[in-house]
């Protein structure tokens, strides 16, 4: 049997914690899927999941919370034309998986093409297998005690930074997860995905004046990661936040050239334009970009990719939630809109290729196309030139939360820290300063593009109708004009 998977230990790992220890094999699968094909349906499969995570928080020097949750089951799903039924279960066992099944087979009188037959007694196979990172639990790679230890050199490092800092919290997260999908159409896909993240912030004060500031990065690797030299970085980084905000004067408002620096700030990317851009809300007509296909959507030099392919990145994936290899898809090239991100659902409906952006929360949840690690490319212009062409503007280095409208594409976001630029220069940082705009015509406002690329340091999580998925966001430093500032003057 030829398999999808990871690397061959992936699948062996999520065969003997998903099927070996509740008897189930390949000839139980196929059985619940003769069960949902008593009528016909185009599509099924059956989604295996086991996942723990473990976290712990620090505030004042205190361990203020500790835990570890572990959650398992499977999710079994049947397609006909646009029509979805699912049902799941927390017993990973064959009579609640058959009794699933049973449950989701009357899609087939909702259905409107259902008329593809399963694949019963062929087996299973599929492609190449790869790895983007290693297939391990990283959870036991530090001790309770040294994860402990690790969040108080953390707030040690942040207090010796400045001795205006009050407070420091700190935390850390480990996550285990371990799919199995088995398809109708005979693909057998496993993945093994580890995920780490660490946080640190800090409250300052001088004169009355308090002040917070945040930094934290995380990926897919193993505590070993987060070294002496990496939580100073990120305490350094906190810190000197709180301390820029105390002398932050107040943002002023109306239309502004706006630069967004490298890095975090393609969370506005993401949001108020990537969004845009998944498979669902174009199907339904519901998309600002619905329909445009090989029209200019943004200004020449902009091109915009969703790549699940980075290795260890927080947002990469081996296989996304419906066992297709994630890729790397181009989706605005040179301003024109290429593609839009697909599950196998929405693909077909378009008569689009799939391009592996199926995933899910939980075996609890319904996959839905979602981004991966969402960036634009570099430009040919250095951040010092961007900054130099300004002669009145705001410089955007670091953002807080947002809002997006998908329909209409207005977003708000609220700059975590941002400077005023006069002449060419930046001066002074600004406190309150929040972006108005609309995510489509932002696009076209784009008038240069740093060769600077940066992705955020691993913290990103994205919420989409109730689910949150890990994301990775980048961009180069840019240049828009004409957006609108709403600040505190």
């Amino acid at each position: 049997m030829k398999v999808v998977d990871p690397a061959i230990s992936s699948l062996a790992t999520a065969q003997s914690l998903l099927w070996t220890p509740y008897g189930i094999d390949e000839g139980h699968i196929q059985k619940a899927f003769g069960e949902i094909f008593s009528h016909k349906v185009d599509f099924a499969d059956l989604y295996f999941q086991y996942g723990c995570i473990e976290g712990w928080s620090l505030d004042e020097g205190i361990v203020k919370s500790g835990s570890y949750n572990i959650e398992q089951g499977v999710g079994v799903r049947a397609v006909s034309g646009d029509k979805t039924a699912f049902a799941y279960s927390d017993d990973i066992a064959f009579k609640p998986i058959l009794a699933a099944a049973k449950s989701v087979r009357e899609i087939a009188s909702l259905g409107k093409t259902a008329n593809r037959n399963l694949k019963t007694g062929k087996g299973f196979a599929g492609a190449e297998s790869r790895a983007l990172y290693s297939p391990m639990n990283p959870i036991p790679t530090l001790t309770s005690t040294e994860k402990v230890d690790l969040l108080k050199r953390l707030e040690q490092f942040a207090r010796k930074c400045d001795k205006r800092v009050k407070q420091v919290m700190a935390s850390i997260v480990g996550a285990y997860d371990v799919v199995l999908v088995a398809r109708s159409d005979g693909v057998l896909a496993a993945d093994v995905r580890p995920l780490v993240r660490v946080n640190v912030s800090v409250v300052v004060e001088q004169k009355g004046r308090r002040e917070t500031g945040s930094s934290g990065a995380g990926g897919r690797y193993d505590f070993g990661h987060f070294g002496d030299a990496f939580l100073m970085h990120h305490a350094r980084t906190a810190v000197d936040q709180a301390l820029i905000n105390l002398e932050a004067r107040p943002a002023p408002t109306g239309s502004q050239t706006v630069v967004l620096g490298s890095g975090w700030p393609g969370i506005l990317l993401h949001e108020a334009i990537g969004h845009g851009l998944e498979g669902d809300f174009n199907r339904r007509g519901s998309s600002a970009f619905s329909g445009m296909i090989g029209q200019r959507v943004a200004a020449k030099g902009v091109t915009i990719v969703d790549d699940g392919t980075l290795p260890s990145r927080r947002g990469s994936l081996n296989i996304d939630d419906e066992g297709n290899k994630t890729q790397c898809t181009t989706l605005i090239e040179d301003g024109i809109l290429k593609g839009y991100i697909q599950d196998i659902t929405n693909a077909r409906l378009m008569k689009m290729p799939v391009t592996g952006n199926g995933r899910r929360e939980s075996f609890a949840h319904l996959p839905m196309p979602r981004m991966t690690n969402t960036y634009m490319l570099n430009g040919d212009k250095t951040p010092e030139e961007i900054i130099a062409s300004v002669k009145d503007g705001v410089y955007a280095a670091n953002f807080g939360g947002g809002q997006v409208d998908i329909t209409s594409g207005k977003f708000v976001f609220s700059a975590s820290l941002a400077y005023k630029i006069e002449n060419g220069k930046i001066t002074y940082p600004l406190k309150g300063a929040t972006l108005i705009g609309n995510g489509p015509e932002s696009l076209t406002k784009i008038s240069m593009v740093g060769n600077d690329m940066a992705l955020d340091d691993g913290v990103g999580t994205c919420g989409k109708e109730g689910q949150s998925v890990p994301v990775g966001v980048g961009q180069p430093t840019l240049r828009i004009d004409g957006l609108v500032m709403g600040g505190t003057q």
